[in-house]
């Protein structure tokens, strides 16, 4: 864990549970589900609390697992600079960080 990982926890869960601040982008398996399941998907990513050390390594929780409706998905939180091209020089500061959370089938992993 990092000393900031506090704030970088922080502020993905505020992103994950919201979907305001960053980007999501859903992945060509995702967006093939039918609507109803394609919601429950997206609910489940927002109330998703499941980490551990297995997970979520770094404490700063930005990716998750969840099993739906008998399929495995994978959800994921990137960090960018402001031109969404290189890595975010500080993943803690919201002035420099862009993020971009993918939801995807395990499979599409």
């Amino acid at each position: 864990m990092t000393d900031k990982a506090p704030e970088i926890r922080h502020l993905n869960d505020a992103f994950r549970r919201s979907f305001i601040g960053g980007h999501v982008l859903l992945t060509s398996g995702v967006a093939a589900l039918d609507e109803t399941q394609r919601r429950a998907l997206l609910r489940s990513v927002r109330a998703f609390e499941a980490f551990d050390s297995d997970n979520d390594p770094f404490a700063e929780h930005d990716f998750g697992a969840i099993d739906l409706e008998g399929s495995r998905f994978f959800w994921k939180i990137d960090y960018y600079g402001p031109d969404m091209e290189s890595g975010s020089p500080d993943p803690s500061n919201p002035e420099v960080t862009r993020r971009a959370l993918t939801v995807m089938r395990a499979e599409e992993y």
